[in-house]
């Protein structure tokens, strides 16, 4: 079974920064790509970084040149380093993590929450 783990969320003030981390538990092949989305409170869920097996990159207007999306295979993990934060930032987010073999699926995190507030 795999399971994804999510950590580093917490309330920071506006213009600090958080580091969220994902750990799959089991081994995952034929990975095509990292994502990270989030949902804040009335709001539906968007994707806000994205890294892909050919090592590309894609991010939401919103968080260009804040936000760095990052991996470290020996360790399982995928990251979300998140500067200048602002409180518009706020909501919980997902780590997911697609799988094409035969089919495509998704593995999904179970949220961890970032709040900033002064």
């Amino acid at each position: 079974q795999v399971q994804l783990v999510e950590s580093g969320g917490g309330l920071v003030q506006p213009g600090g920064s958080l580091r969220l981390s994902c750990a799959a538990s089991g081994s995952i092949f034929s990975i095509y790509a990292m994502r990270w989305h989030r949902q804040a409170p009335g709001k539906s869920r968007e994707l806000v970084a994205a890294l892909t097996s050919d090592g590309s990159t894609n991010y939401a207007d919103s968080v260009k040149g804040r936000f760095t999306i990052s991996r470290d295979n020996a360790k399982n993990t995928v990251y979300l380093q998140m500067n200048s934060l602002k409180p518009e930032d706020t909501a919980v987010y997902y780590c997911n993590i697609r799988v094409v073999t035969l089919y495509t699926y998704d593995y999904w995190g179970q949220g961890t929450q970032v709040t900033v507030s002064a």
